[in-house]
Parts: C-alpha cells; structure tokens; sequence
C-alpha cells in the first residue's frame, strides 16, 4: 500500500505564493512503479481539474490556467512531489489533492484573498 500525505496549504494574499509537498510511503516497492504524480485541485462547485502532473523521467505537464506561475518537482530519494504557487489568485482557491495513479491523498486547503 502506498500512501499520499499533502502538507503545505494555507491563506495568502493574492500574489503571493505558497509551495505545497506531496510525500509518499508505505511500500518502496510500490512507490517505485508510480510513473506520473500529480497535483489536482476542486474549487467549490467546479470540477476536478489537473494543476500539473511530473512523470518518472521529470517531464511536466501543466493545467492552462496555472502556466507559467505554478512549477512541479520533485525529490527522488524522499519521494515527494512539491508544487511552487506563485502570483497566486483568489480564482485558485481550492483544495489541492495529489494523485499517483489509483492513489489520492486527503488534500490540503488553499485559499487566496483578494
């Protein structure tokens, strides 16, 4: 079994920033077949929607609204995934989930003030 644990949401003002971390446990052996981890979001009343998503070999793939203000990474060796908010808006205002594959952590709260 594997397990998501996001840390890291919080209130900000808009334009100001905010890095959220995904960290992954339970079995190596399983942590070690995720291919793609992901960041998603749901605002009230709206869909789930992909944030941005980085595969084993560090391609990134990003939702168009956050393009050039939100940047995904990773750590290998402490497997977690960190997303860096930056020029952050009240539109972003969400709960922020990761994602591996089946696996979704609780989420993390982000909300942003105008």
């Amino acid at each position: 079994q594997v397990q998501l644990t996001e840390s890291g949401g919080g209130l900000v003002q808009a334009g100001g920033s905010l890095t959220l971390s995904c960290a992954a446990s339970g079995s190596i052996f399983r942590i070690s077949w995720i291919n793609v981890m992901g960041w998603y979001r749901q605002a009230p009343g709206k869909q789930r929607e992909l944030v941005a998503d980085i595969t084993r070999g560090g391609n990134t793939n990003y939702g168009d609204s956050v393009k050039g203000r939100f940047t995904i990474s990773k750590d290998n060796a402490k497997n977690t995934v960190y997303l860096q908010m930056n020029s952050l808006k009240p539109e972003d205002t969400a709960v922020y989930s990761c994602n591996a594959g089946q696996i979704w952590g609780k989420g993390t709260l982000v909300t942003v003030s105008s």
